[in-house]
């Protein structure tokens, strides 16, 4: 029997952006599933949920492998019997290098986990979302590819997050009469780890030199922004409050994008 509860799911959850989602939105009051590729991490989000009087379940999959993401879902259903918000946040930054030396294998690593992982987590997802009649989607973006494009070398991940809004774009109408609102936040420079997974070669052939005014990040005088900055956004668009706001990108980016 389905929970009366209202129940979300992040993916990219063990750490970042999806990790403060996933405590704001348990704190708003969601049973919370954590989905990622690094089980330690999960269970750690999980348990500040937990410890905080919430709801959790850590569910392991890599968001690009359809197997392990059905698996995933069935669990999240078996356990919480309804789904209401979908945060699709796990992505990568990739390689970063001159379009002539990323090779395929590259290339295809960054569509993979950002594309086809947005994708499977909306493909699979969809289908609950319609059953309970409607829901709030929000798929993590960026200020690149959509509002900058000076990132030395990164091709294939502004590629990926374009892709992101134009699907954001293209299924908020699509799914508009299951009530079902599909938005994107676009963060700009944020305290996280996805730094990790970043490659970056051949930086100074595609790098276009700039003098910036003094900080890039105007409203906190160069700073990044914080991880809960975005999480504060996600829980508004996951709300009540934003029920007419759909097809949106959101930058939240402290003005960095008007600098570029």
């Amino acid at each position: 029997m389905a929970s009366q509860q209202s129940v979300a799911l992040i993916t990219g959850a063990g750490s970042g952006i999806g990790k403060a989602s996933a405590l704001a939105l348990a704190k708003a009051g969601m049973a919370i599933a954590v989905l990622g590729r690094t089980a330690d991490e999960l269970e750690k989000t999980a348990e500040e949920i937990r410890h905080s009087g919430g709801k959790a379940l850590a569910l392991v999959a890599d968001v690009s492998n359809d197997e392990q993401m059905r698996g995933a879902v069935k669990q999240l259903m078996k356990a919480f019997g309804r789904l209401d918000v979908v945060v699709a946040n796990a992505g990568v930054n990739g390689v970063w290098a001159p379009i002539d030396d990323l090779t395929p294998e590259e290339w295809d690593s960054t569509i993979a986990i950002n594309l086809r992982g947005t994708y499977l987590t909306l493909h699979l997802t969809v289908p609950h979302l319609k059953a309970g009649g409607g829901g709030s989607i929000i798929v993590v973006s960026s200020i690149n590819g959509t509002r900058t494009f000076t990132t030395p070398g990164a091709t294939a991940y502004t590629a990926t997050k374009a892709g992101q809004v134009a699907m954001v774009q293209q299924l908020a109408l699509e799914l508009g009469r299951h009530k079902i609102r599909v938005n994107a936040v676009c963060p700009g420079e944020i305290e996280t780890q996805i730094d990790a997974n970043t490659a970056l070669r051949g930086e100074e052939e595609t790098a276009i030199p700039v003098e910036w005014p003094e900080g890039q990040v105007p409203i906190t005088d160069g700073r990044p922004g914080r991880s809960e900055d975005v999480a504060d956004l996600i829980v508004f668009l996951a709300s009540e409050k934003s029920r007419h706001i759909t097809g949106t990108p959101i930058w939240i980016d402290g003005g960095q994008g008007l600098l570029r």
